[in-house]
């Protein structure tokens, strides 16, 4: 959290799935994953000045792809207004930097990182922000902390780990084509191939199925596994955003320099 001259700010961090194990179903429906979620240094920012009404405003590269959904920047500032029974407003502003429908967390971080600011802004407890959470998004809860989490049943059941991945050096790449998580869940074969131990030696289920649907993220796994340096190469969530971790910051950098120009990518270090 930042604050200037009467202006907050908070980052909402790209999130990473280091693995994801899907398990089976559970009883509501939704799919039961094992997961270890991972945050970067970087991502989308929210800004707030005090108002008398709650607006949004959002720029940034991905600004437009947003344009006309119910955002869910909005949808958590109104929840924690009402939960907090507070009639305090604030003018905020997303600045997107992040890819829509890419697997690394944009919309849910954006929503945790508002939750956060507006708690603080607001001088509310925070409590009432990890009540809200879970009924914003599955991811949001692991969002709303922005630490190296193990998560279980939707991946909404958290467990704060030590992993050792601060400052690793990892380049995110996404081909440029959105991947419903729907779809991509659809797909998946429903065999449980066993339990999330060592993440290093996990997996991605859902890597199958979406490169199925988008043969492009297997060329960008492909290339992310073949650069100098990478010590491993995944998909991120439902993807198409992958992920390679480096050895070295300068390996990362050279990596990122040779990256195809109709891919986006982002040149950062998890948290």
């Amino acid at each position: 959290m930042q604050v200037e001259a009467g202006r907050w700010s908070e980052l909402a961090p790209a999130k990473l799935n280091l693995a994801l194990h899907v398990r089976g179903r559970l009883a509501d429906g939704r799919h039961a994953l094992e997961t270890l979620f991972a945050f970067c240094t970087d991502g989308d920012r929210l800004w707030a000045e005090p108002a008398d009404e709650l607006s949004l405003a959002v720029r940034g590269p991905f600004a437009d792809a947003l344009t006309g959904h119910d955002n869910l920047v909005m949808r958590a500032a109104k929840m924690l207004q009402r939960r907090a029974d507070t009639e305090q407003g604030a003018a905020l502003t997303l600045d997107k930097a992040l890819p829509v429908a890419s697997g690394i967390g944009g919309g849910s971080a954006d929503a945790a990182a508002a939750l956060r600011l507006l708690s603080d802004m607001w001088s509310i407890d925070p409590a009432h922000a990890a009540a809200i959470a879970p009924e914003l998004g599955s991811d949001v809860p692991a969002c709303l902390l922005s630490m190296t989490t193990r998560g279980e049943g939707a991946g909404d059941r958290l467990e704060l780990v030590d992993a050792a991945v601060a400052g690793t050096p990892v380049l995110l790449v996404n081909p440029g084509v959105a991947l419903s998580t729907g779809g991509v869940f659809a797909r998946w074969s429903g065999q449980d191939l066993g339990p999330l131990t060592e993440w290093r030696a996990g997996r991605n289920d859902l890597e199958p199925a979406a490169r199925s649907l988008v043969p492009e993220v297997g060329s960008v796994l492909d290339w992310l596994a073949g650069q100098d340096g990478a010590q491993l190469a995944r998909m991120s969530g439902s993807g198409a955003t992958c992920f390679a971790l480096f050895e070295n910051e300068a390996c990362r950098d050279l990596a990122g320099g040779c990256c195809p120009p109709e891919w986006w990518h982002l040149a950062t270090s998890l948290r």
